[in-house]
């Protein structure tokens, strides 16, 4: 048993102290304004530069970090025992991943790629560019783990391989994958996407803005990510889910407003680039005052293929009236499409979404 004060038990977590020993920025914050303006530095675990993101709504279910990878270089060869969802913030380059140093699987990516190295195994990441660097958002499972297992070197040294979850087959990661149907949903099983921000999508009538969406899964994974696109002069109806869905703006203009139940929304504006993180149970809207369709990546728990075993804690498409996690246009505060209509018009739009019949009395 390992001695210590009471003084010293519940103050930070494993896994935060371990992010702090790492020598890097740290950003707490609710949301990012720019996920290419973040401020790097030198990580020797890396081998290249990179900042940590333990934003506020992630309630340490999981977590994120910036990795940027300078001209011509790579990062340090590495195996985890976390899962890590990769988004391509800027540049290009390729990827090597392994279980035996004979069998390497080695693939292309761009901006706007997204992919997953299959768990524990071996990754290392290059730069193609010899002029500009290239920067990762990366999503990772790491928070319970560390929390759980208490120890570093069983986390990042283990050499215990899961041939179920990598088949070095040399086209694995060639962005080949297969289509079904989930209720409601699309979903896209493969490792590797080429770019998100060009992926057929399809209608997603149940969350309302003329939306569409594209479920993906990736590498066997048991966490996921969704596209979500909403059409010009519209907003999407308020929500809520569990915490860590990690939300990056990949084109359009808007704003979010976020809050829990009972109190008054906070705003963040958004474009290109942003990010933002509803905490846990918040209730969060967004909103598209630009003058094309907004579509955004949502890194986050909550797999169609491997659910939880707990399942669903939030009903995240039925009447928040009724015990969804949903509120219904007419059932929300009239003051959000007046809010809505002003944005619009400072910009010259007008609302392309049906008027609302108001279950609730108009300010």
């Amino acid at each position: 048993m390992i001695k210590g004060s009471k003084a010293e038990f519940g103050q930070k977590s494993f896994y935060q102290k371990w992010v702090e020993s790492q020598g890097i920025p740290i950003v707490r914050e609710f949301y990012i304004e720019d996920l290419s303006k973040i401020e790097v530095a030198p990580w020797a675990w890396k081998g290249v530069n990179g900042a940590y993101m333990n934003l506020i709504g992630t309630g340490d279910v999981n977590d994120a970090y910036v990795l940027e990878i300078p001209p011509a270089q790579h990062t340090k060869p590495q195996r985890v025992l976390f899962e890590e969802l990769i988004y391509v913030v800027d540049g290009s380059g390729s990827t090597s991943v392994w279980n035996d140093e004979k069998q390497k699987v080695t693939f292309e990516w761009q901006k706007g790629s997204l992919f997953s190295p299959p768990v524990n195994t071996w990754r290392q990441h290059f730069n193609g560019s010899g002029e500009n660097p290239a920067r990762f958002l990366v999503v990772t499972s790491a928070p319970p783990l560390f929390n759980l297992f208490r120890d570093l070197d069983f986390i990042t040294n283990n050499p215990f391989a899961f041939n179920g979850r990598f088949e070095p087959d040399p086209e694995s990661f060639s962005g080949a994958g297969e289509s079904y149907k989930v209720k409601n949903n699309t979903v896209w099983d493969t490792n590797f996407v080429p770019d998100v921000r060009n992926m057929e999508l399809y209608e997603w009538a149940q969350r309302g803005g003329g939306g569409s969406s594209l479920m993906i899964e990736l590498s066997e994974n048991s966490m996921t990510t969704h596209i979500s696109q909403f059409a010009v002069g519209s907003y999407k109806k308020a929500h809520r889910h569990g915490a860590g869905a990690h939300v990056v703006i990949l084109s359009g203009q808007g704003y979010s407003l976020m809050w829990p139940e009972g109190e008054e929304p906070q705003r963040f504006d958004w474009r290109e680039g942003s990010m933002v993180v509803p905490p846990e149970g918040w209730f969060h809207q967004h909103f598209n005052t630009g003058t094309t369709p907004a579509r955004y990546l949502a890194l986050r728990w909550g797999s169609k293929k491997y659910p939880r075993p707990w399942g669903e804690l939030y009903k995240i498409e039925e009447n928040a009236k009724t015990g969804g996690a949903q509120i219904e246009y007419e059932d929300e505060d009239p003051a959000i499409r007046k809010l809505f209509n002003e944005e619009l018009a400072k910009v010259g739009l007008v609302c392309a979404m049906e008027p609302i019949n108001y279950n609730i009395k108009a300010v």
